[in-house]
């Protein structure tokens, strides 16, 4: 039978431990935050890329030093490229399609300008965190980083490559007038279209290196079956060719303004609707499979 001296001593032992289980346990003052979810840290990743736009701005342009260092043109090398290429085909399927020079090669350059930026979206898009492995292994940024740095660079190209348009619309007379400023929104939509895709075939490809010449290969066909060097008016089952092909909309939302053409309601609403499927697929994959990818460069 226990004494009154043992239950005097073990009694404020107990009353102890239970304050400190009430301070330190069940007090909420002292509980742990709740970890953010896989759509917070994807939302997270997102917009604190967006805010380094010093930082992606920068090695994008250093991206383009870099393919054309010691060269003495430089990135102008896309600008003589492109118009010689411009200037052969615009000259030969003019007189193959019979159609007006003057209204073929503005056409034909701004369908090849809009179409670069396109296909080396999408190209890149697939090695975006693959090209990146030693930044994503050792920097602790965020992932987007690389995807904006990724846009901005063929933004560059498409700028140089515009002084080609530049040239034409000087020697053809070609005047866009208001109809021109729609290009503006038209390039931002094809940029919001390109960042989904460059985050969905990155992550995609990092996990299936298959992919990158799968889609190579897509895009290759794609230019053919989309009206860049022919047009519409051309192909009799036009709805089957080009009404349905998302790239057509992509790159007439750009090129027809510059026409002078407002372009029509059809493609605005398959360009904003490919931007909004597109993020819903694109956000899901990066909420799913952001923390694996550097695993799998």
């Amino acid at each position: 039978m226990p004494t009154a001296g043992a239950d005097a001593g073990t009694r404020p032992a107990e009353a102890g431990e239970e304050a400190a289980a009430d301070a330190f346990g069940s007090s909420p003052d002292y509980a742990l935050p709740p970890a953010p979810s896989q759509t917070a840290l994807a939302l997270y990743d997102l917009v604190q890329g967006a805010r380094a736009y010093h930082l992606w701005y920068l090695l994008g342009w250093q991206d383009i030093r870099q393919r054309y260092r010691r060269s003495v043109l430089g990135p102008f090398w896309l600008t003589l490229s492109m118009g010689a290429l411009v200037g052969a085909l615009g000259l030969l399927y003019g007189m193959l399609f019979k159609v007006e020079v003057a209204e073929y090669v503005p056409y034909l350059a701004l369908g090849f300008i809009v179409w670069t930026l396109i296909a080396g979206v999408a190209n890149d898009g697939c090695s975006v965190f693959i090209n990146a492995e030693s930044i994503i292994k050792q920097v602790g940024l965020p992932l987007s980083i690389h995807v904006y740095r990724l846009i901005w660079r063929n933004l560059l190209m498409l700028f140089h490559n515009a002084l080609v348009y530049v040239v034409v619309a000087a020697v053809f007379g070609v005047w866009p007038g208001w109809a021109g400023l729609l290009a503006l929104p038209g390039l931002v939509l094809l940029c919001l279209n390109g960042l989904w895709v460059a985050i969905l075939f990155g992550i995609v490809s990092a996990r299936f290196r298959d992919v990158p010449p799968i889609i190579g290969s897509i895009v290759r066909i794609c230019f053919f079956v989309t009206p860049i060097i022919w047009m519409p008016e051309l192909v009799p089952a036009r709805a089957a060719v080009v009404d349905i092909n998302p790239f057509y909309h992509l790159v007439e939302v750009v090129r027809a303004p510059l026409l002078g053409q407002v372009p029509a309601l059809e493609s605005w609403l398959a360009v904003l609707g490919m931007a909004f499927a597109g993020w819903i697929l694109a956000f899901a994959f990066l909420r799913r499979y952001r923390w694996r990818i550097a695993y799998w460069v």
